[in-house]
This record gives C-alpha cells, structure tokens and sequence, in this order.
C-alpha cells in the first residue's frame, strides 16, 4: 500500500497539477488558518463553520488542518495523492454549499461575497484527480521516496532457505 501512496513518474503533466493546485489553495487555507490576506484565521473560520455552516466540531478542525497542510505537501510533492484526495474532500462540502447559486462565479462582483456558482469547484477537483490518479510526477519527494523504496527492495539481502 505504502509503494502505491508514493508512487509516481517522472512526467512533467501531474507535476503541473499539483503545484497549480497547491499554489492556489495555499493562500486560501491561508486565510482560513492563518488570518493571512484578509481572512479570519482559525477561530473565526472554526465558527463560521460550525455556526453557520453547521459542520461538526471534528468535521470543522479536519476540513481546517487539510486546508493548511494538504497545499503545502501538494507543493514539495510528499504524499500527494492523499493531499489532492483530502482537497477534493473539501471541494465537494463546498461545492454543496455554493450549488444552489448555479455555475458561475462571480466574475464581475455583482453578486453579494459568497454567492458565486461552482465552475471553481470542478476546476479544483479536476486538477486533484490528476494527482490522485498519477501521483506527484516529476521533482517531488514521492519521486524520491519512491526511487528509494526500490531500490531498497532490489538490494535487500533475502533468506536463504536451508
């Protein structure tokens, strides 16, 4: 199980994927998390979530702490199938919250914050499928682990059978 978690190629197309996606939700779990770029950082998000959205309280700290740390793997390319697995997660609670608002954004900001369509959803969870079905392809530690797991396996010493 643990070889298939970490394995991957060396093709630059999964690569993409994954630094586009944890480049850009980075800085949203960001605010989410962190307060950073105008957000209201843990505590304010935590009771958004469980007030207003009515997760659980369990449910709220997961979604916040694959917020954080699922862009950052996504970025170093370490356990990226798991990350992109944990961010679609997220992106179909948020889809659910923002289906009834129809397909698109709010591109030109006539709608009311929070009132935009989905279209950003399946951009997200389209770019996480390809990283949970190719891995983190080329200059990611998955690659690295990966090459390094077989090696172990090809100059690991078997028992000999008496």
């Amino acid at each position: 199980m643990w070889r298939t978690l970490f394995h991957t190629n060396d093709h630059v197309a999964p690569a993409l994927a994954r630094l586009a996606l944890g480049l850009v939700i980075l800085p949203h779990g960001a605010q989410h998390v962190l307060g950073w770029f105008g957000g209201y950082g843990f505590a304010g998000t935590y009771a958004w979530m469980t007030g207003t959205l009515g997760f659980s309280p369990p449910l709220a700290v997961l979604a916040l702490v694959t917020e954080i740390a699922a862009p950052v793997a996504l970025v170093v390319g370490l356990g990226a199938r798991v990350a992109a697995l944990g961010i679609v997660g997220l992106m179909l609670g948020a889809l659910s919250t923002h289906a009834a608002n129809g397909f698109f954004m709010n591109w030109f900001g006539a709608l009311p914050a929070g009132q935009e369509g989905f279209e950003y959803h399946l951009l997200v969870i389209a770019l996480a499928g390809v990283v949970v079905l190719q891995g983190s392809g080329a200059c990611s530690l998955d690659r690295v682990l990966g090459r390094q797991q077989a090696l172990l396996r090809h100059t690991t010493p078997r028992a000999v059978a008496a």
